[in-house]
């Protein structure tokens, strides 16, 4: 159990001293790159079904004006 703890301290340091090491200006460029490449708020909270329902809707209301 030990050895699992200090591996994981280890581990925690390291990742600490590379976010420490990188600059303020690159980090909010990595943040604002990871949030343009998550899926919609719909599709990752149900999935694509309900997505495909709303497209589907969208398309008849669009047929019936």
């Amino acid at each position: 159990m030990a050895k699992g703890g200090d591996e994981y301290v280890k581990y925690v340091a390291e990742q600490f001293i590379a976010y420490m090491e990188t600059s303020k200006e690159d980090r909010r460029q990595l943040k604002t790159s990871a949030k343009a490449r998550r899926e919609p708020w719909l599709t990752r909270w149900f999935g694509y079904g309900p997505m495909s329902l709303l497209l589907w809707w969208r398309g008849m209301t669009g047929r019936h004006r």
